[in-house]
């Protein structure tokens, strides 16, 4: 008897103290992050029949366990995922919008300061120091083109170093997981598929959250304790042991352009979720447009300023030349071709009318030549030739070319002539004085102002999209836009912030570690464990009575 006590007995302190070193593994790893918490499960041992009748015999530690729930897992990767885009998204556009509204870095102040100098000439058309502070405004708006173009620019580089350093993170958790499965397939295998190896496991779920705060993804878990895991529409990061690799490089078209390939094949477009989309996002929805729609701006003032001052006269008598130069900007060409040989590129073309320009312009390769179209107005002109569509975009202000590889039916391209447009805006050189404003439109009329008055018409003239808005409007157009895009990322992350809040919190109510559940555990498997002392004791008393006896 005493020796089924003592087995009992001894059973139970095994038991006891397996819960006491898990609820101390818990407490250890109250901070750990990604940790779930554990607890052991108990089973009795199988009972023993007696004359008596079925007489228990112990317990048994069956399993350790992590509390854990594949839903709720699910769900705080994909808020993560949905959170971390507009997260990103949202940073990178307030950055735009604060530039583009403050009074004090916008380009509204220094137009509208441009223009009162230019109705000043109009008003005292022979006062030199009136002339200077034209020079100087003309100056300063320009250095302020200049500087919000360097700035965007500045803003594209962050975007691709937050792409770089994503692809180079997303490939070190891909090659972890492929790891991670290959140990966790192995414990499993060890135990014959009845107990699981928790720390690798959370070591797993931890790196797919970290993998979805880069980019949406899909995870399927495999029968042998693998799982895979795929992004885009479908295609595989992990499977199984193999990890995929993701790379980050340059359009053909335009190397500065950096485009997502998966083994090889681009995927940008696929993407979605994530820092990584949230910065594609970002970058064809707000970047892009704003300095398009800047350099247009740029492109738009410089033309018809100049088409207005050659049509004066300056002090000295001579016919009025180019007030400003738009330099020789990058024309930005971004190309889908099924000849991955053939490359597009575009050399500027100085415009000789802003009616027509547009952000940019899409170019279509059909059977029978070529689609143009303006992104601005969506409107489209076909050309049976290159040579008629190579004249028709000089207009544009841009001449596309083709090499390396052949033209096909369904090739696209989009062509940005104004997209650096802002960064070359300059004064122009033949304005070495301010002698050289051209105010007047008649020779040798000293006091004829006629020509300024018609420069500063410009302020209001509706010029821009084939006459329907102003200058003015342009650049508030584009504050509204970015604002707008701002505001509805604002919006869009408060809510999946509160999802994002929510899923976290469920899944800390099942499986976080809570300090004072563990300190009541820690006292209950104490006095279980000296109660199952207790009994060793008392066996071994009766056993020693019954060796008295016996003797």
């Amino acid at each position: 008897m005493s020796i089924g006590i003592l087995n009992t007995a001894l059973s139970g302190l095994a038991a006891f103290q397996r819960s006491l070193e898990t609820t101390s593994n818990n407490i250890a790893n109250v901070n750990t992050e990604g940790y779930s918490r554990q607890r052991t499960e108990l089973a009795t041992r199988p009972e023993q029949y007696t004359s008596g009748g079925y007489l228990g015999t112990g317990v048994n530690v069956v399993n350790i366990t992590r509390s854990y729930d594949q839903f709720i897992t699910s769900q705080v990767r994909a808020s993560t995922s949905a959170f971390s885009e507009v997260d990103s998204y949202h940073s990178l556009a307030s950055q735009i919008d604060k530039l583009l509204a403050d009074e004090a870095t916008g380009l509204s102040s220094s137009m509208k300061s441009f223009f009162n100098a230019v109705n000043d000439v109009a008003n005292d058309p022979s006062s030199a120091p009136i002339r200077n502070v034209l020079i100087s405004e003309a100056d300063g708006l320009t250095n302020h083109f200049n500087t919000m173009g360097a700035r965007l620019d500045e803003i594209e580089q962050q975007v691709d170093s937050n792409l770089e350093t994503g692809v180079g993170d997303l490939n070190n958790y891909a090659a972890a997981i492929a790891k991670l499965n290959v140990q966790i397939v192995d414990y499993i295998g060890r135990a014959n598929g009845q107990q699981m190896p928790n720390d690798l496991l959370d070591q797993r779920d931890e790196l797919l959250r970290k993998v979805s705060e880069k980019i949406d993804t899909s995870v399927v878990s495999q029968s042998d304790g693998s799982v895979s895991v795929f992004i885009g529409q479908g295609q595989p990061l992990v499977l199984g042991p193999t990890a995929s690799s993701l790379s980050l490089v340059g359009n053909a078209s335009d190397p500065t352009h950096m485009q997502i390939t998966l083994n090889g094949s681009d995927i940008t477009d696929m993407l979605s979720g994530g820092q990584l989309s949230g910065n594609l996002r970002f970058r064809d929805e707000v970047l892009y447009p704003a300095q398009r729609q800047l350099g247009l701006l740029a492109l738009g003032l410089a033309t018809e300023f100049n088409n207005v001052h050659q049509n004066g006269y300056d002090l000295d008598g001579d016919t009025g030349l180019n007030f400003f130069d738009l330099g020789t900007p990058t024309v930005q060409v971004l190309g889908k071709t099924t000849d991955a040989t053939l490359v597009a590129s575009a050399t500027f073309v100085a415009p000789t009318s802003s009616a027509s320009l547009g952000t940019s312009y899409r170019i279509n390769v059909t059977a029978g030549g070529f689609d143009l179209t303006n992104l601005s107005d969506n409107s489209s002109n076909s050309y049976g030739s290159l040579a008629a569509l190579q004249t028709a975009t000089q207009a544009f202000g841009f001449d596309i070319n083709f090499s390396g590889g052949s033209l096909n039916a369904g090739d696209q391209f989009e062509v940005s002539p104004s997209m650096n447009a802002a960064r070359s805006l300059e004064r122009s050189s033949d304005i070495n004085s301010s002698r050289d404003i051209a105010a007047a439109t008649a020779s040798g009329l000293t006091g004829d102002n006629r020509n300024a008055l018609d420069l500063a018409k410009l302020e209001t003239a509706t010029l821009m999209q084939n006459g329907k808005i102003t200058f003015t409007q342009v650049y508030g157009q584009l504050v509204t836009e970015v604002g707008g895009k701002t505001n509805t990322a604002l919006v869009s992350r408060s809510a999946h912030d509160v999802l994002l809040e929510n899923a976290t919190t469920a899944k800390e109510n099942l499986s976080g570690v809570n300090l004072d559940e563990e300190a009541a555990n820690l006292i209950k498997f104490q006095n279980s464990y000296q109660a199952a002392a207790k009994a060793v004791s008392v066996a071994n008393t009766l056993f020693d009575a019954l060796i008295g006896a016996i003797r």
